[in-house]
């Protein structure tokens, strides 16, 4: 499968709370409207944190899986 041209990446894993959310907020605030931001974490508080974070900003939480421990967040910069 190919990636999109506007994928971005962030690399969380082994971080915690609060770190892979303050990274997020870095992250989506140097991307463009319309840009993917894919965000692997182990942290499982990712799961109740970035939803709430794409919620509250308005960003699209395109996809959300887990698998072996990696939990994958696909986000759209509004």
């Amino acid at each position: 499968m190919t990636e999109p041209a506007d994928m971005n990446h962030l690399d969380t894993r082994g971080l915690l709370c609060p770190e892979p959310v303050m990274m997020l907020h870095n992250a989506v605030r140097d991307i463009s409207a319309g840009e993917l931001l894919e965000v692997l974490a182990t942290d499982p508080s990712t799961q109740r944190d970035i939803p709430r974070f794409c919620d509250f900003l308005g960003h699209q939480l395109v996809e959300q899986d887990v698998q072996e421990g990696t939990y994958r967040y696909l986000i759209r910069k509004s």
